[in-house]
């Protein structure tokens, strides 16, 4: 297989979102601002790298109430904590045709080791990456005062991406 490094981020292709049970009712949210850096070769595992890095104050659930919430200092504190990012340590062969990507997630100033089971595929519009990575908020002191409580918003929480970039020509 060719050199698929990646270069340009496709942003109307790609997309960063949660999803979380409140009442156990599932919401979703989506991140409308994001930077996403991958250089990916199948056949060169160990040089393969990944970085994204998160607006949070782009946050968006539906409504500009709730989302200004969610950037409070309960929530996502997008004052003094304005980017989430993660940082790849490794990519490794996974099971079932995913790869393991390795690496240290950093929320609202905490950072986690975390494991990533992600997709990969080339199409006609460049290469796609995907994958879900469930986390607890509260390791990362998402939901704090009233809202640590998890009867009303689980502390699991789904995080979904799809990067999607041009080859490097």
């Amino acid at each position: 297989m060719a050199n698929t490094a990646w270069a340009q981020l496709d942003v109307a292709k790609s997309s960063v979102s949660i999803v979380a049970k409140q009442l156990g009712v599932p919401m979703d949210g989506k991140f409308k601002k994001f930077e996403a850096t991958v250089d990916f070769n199948p056949a060169k595992l160990a040089q393969s790298t990944a970085k994204v890095d998160i607006d949070m104050a782009s946050f968006d659930i539906g409504a500009e109430e709730y989302n200004k919430e969610v950037r409070g200092k309960d929530w996502f504190d997008t004052a003094k904590y304005p980017k989430a990012t993660f940082v790849s340590s490794s990519i490794k062969q996974g099971v079932s045709g995913k790869y393991d990507v390795v690496g240290k997630l950093t929320i609202k100033g905490r950072t986690q080791d975390v494991v990533i089971g992600a997709s990969y595929k080339q199409d006609a519009g460049g290469n796609v990456f995907e994958g879900v990575l469930p986390i607890k908020r509260n390791a990362f002191s998402i939901g704090e005062g009233d809202w640590k409580d998890t009867s009303v918003v689980a502390d699991e929480v789904q995080i979904k991406f799809r990067i999607v970039t041009a080859v490097k020509k």
